[in-house]
């Protein structure tokens, strides 16, 4: 999830310039607060017959609907991934530096931090199991902490693509961006076509670095040289196609159906995110210079990564907590979506993010971590990305078990090697020098 080094106050009729975005870093914290809630919100945890029962709460539920076209943040992020991205990628070829160096420090700010959450969450599957605990929960709460890390695999792949990517937008901007949105529609289409779920999968790429590349064009200024009138008529118009979509029975009104696996819904959803953006941007920025809203954006822009690896974790413990408690006392939990259940949203949220927000403080020093320039070898960093994927899709593919925790960290660990020189006397640029990670 990404941290950068946007542009100051702009005009709406200018390209943003080099300085910081307070704007752009408020949304990114906006972004990653609404993931914690939106999980928060779908964690459902009851005891029946006198055991624990843990299930998706939103599952069936209309509510769902509404509140994800609230919390849908993801195409945003990538759009914003992608805006901090290319400007990163530009200071540092300025600087001299390389697509190796970009490469690397990608990979060492997301994937360090991986290592001990995944590695902390094997060693806690193992206590529960040698506890007694039933092997059927184990599993669950291994299933349930390996789904949001499709992220991570996404964003490392996307942003590893990103010099290549900014080349193509460089030179033929509208021809690599159609590419990538044709190929998300053919995808849909195929899918819907042979009834193949697994074609869908395709999308992780097509989906998410289609709204990567648009991102560019918020970072390049092309979004800002277009007219407020034509800003809005462009978010209009996906507005409009997705509803019709809705509508239509073409796809599901439900955004968050829509992440597993990502449609080509998601793309209209970043552009009409996007238009809001553009049109509200100097709005937004001035309200992100306010003293709290700046303490919040620094507090979880310096932890991003570490905010979503533990969030998952955070809110299977307190789930664990609630059905001991149940047990423990014989107090029933309210039913998942009754109005009971409602009532206690509020202090189960509240307490989401508190406990998260603590975590992230103890643990967020292995996300500030000195990065290393990377190998010479072009080979190891090809390697090194493509362990860093093969280690997290282990893990979304199978399950987190005690087993295949073991495996992806020590998958990750040489991930992390191989993406370093061998000269260890080689100077050390911080990440912050490096580059501010998007």
């Amino acid at each position: 999830m990404a941290i950068v080094d946007p542009p100051p106050r702009i005009a709406p009729s200018t390209p943003p310039p080099r300085g910081r975005d307070t704007g752009i870093d408020l949304l990114r914290a906006i972004c990653v607060i609404g993931v914690v809630v939106l999980h928060a919100v779908m964690v459902g945890v009851t005891v029946v017959d006198g055991a624990p029962e843990f299930a998706n709460a939103s599952e069936g539920e209309a509510w769902i609907v509404p509140l994800s076209w609230v919390l849908q943040v993801m195409p945003l992020f990538f759009v914003i991934g992608g805006f901090a991205g290319l400007h990163s990628w530009r200071r540092l070829r300025e600087r001299g530096g390389s697509a190796g160096d970009f490469v690397a420090a990608r990979v060492h700010r997301l994937l360090r931090p991986a290592v001990v959450v995944i590695g902390v969450v094997g060693v806690l599957l193992a206590a529960l199991a040698v506890a007694g605990v039933p092997a059927d929960l184990v599993a669950t709460a291994g299933y349930r902490y390996g789904q949001p890390l499709w992220f991570l695999a996404v964003f490392l792949l996307c942003q590893s693509l990103l010099p290549a990517l900014a080349s193509a937008h460089t030179r033929r901007p509208i021809l690599s961006i159609l590419l990538l949105v044709v190929g998300a529609g053919v995808v849909d289409l195929l899918r819907a076509l042979t009834g193949i779920e697994g074609l869908g999968m395709l999308n992780l790429a097509f989906v998410w670095l289609s709204l990567q590349q648009l991102g560019f064009f918020l970072a390049d200024g092309t979004v800002h040289r277009l007219s407020r009138r034509v800003r809005a008529a462009v978010g209009g118009v996906a507005l409009v196609l997705l509803a019709a979509a809705f509508t239509g029975g073409l796809s599901s009104p439900d955004l968050i159906a829509h992440i597993n696996p990502p449609t080509a819904a998601l793309i209209l959803v970043g552009v009409v995110q996007l238009s809001a953006v553009s049109l509200l941007r100097d709005r937004i920025e001035a309200f992100s210079r306010r003293p709290r809203c700046a303490a919040l954006s620094a507090f979880v822009n310096a932890r991003t990564m570490t905010v979503y690896l533990w969030h998952m974790p955070v809110l299977l413990g307190m789930a664990g907590v609630s059905a001991l408690f149940a047990l423990s006392t014989g107090l029933a939990l309210p039913e998942p979506s009754s109005a009971e259940w409602w009532l206690t949203r509020p202090l189960w949220l509240g307490a989401a993010l508190i406990l998260t927000a603590v975590v992230a403080v103890a643990l967020a020093r292995h996300e500030a971590v000195r990065a290393p320039r990377p190998t010479r070898s072009a080979r190891g960093l090809v390697l090194a990305v493509a362990l860093g994927l093969s280690s997290v899709v282990l893990l979304l593919a199978v399950g987190t078990t005690v087993l295949t925790a073991a495996v992806a960290v020590a998958g990750l660990v040489a991930a992390l090697r191989l993406a370093r020189r061998s000269d260890e006397t080689a100077r050390r640029e911080s990440v912050a020098d490096v580059i501010r990670v998007a």
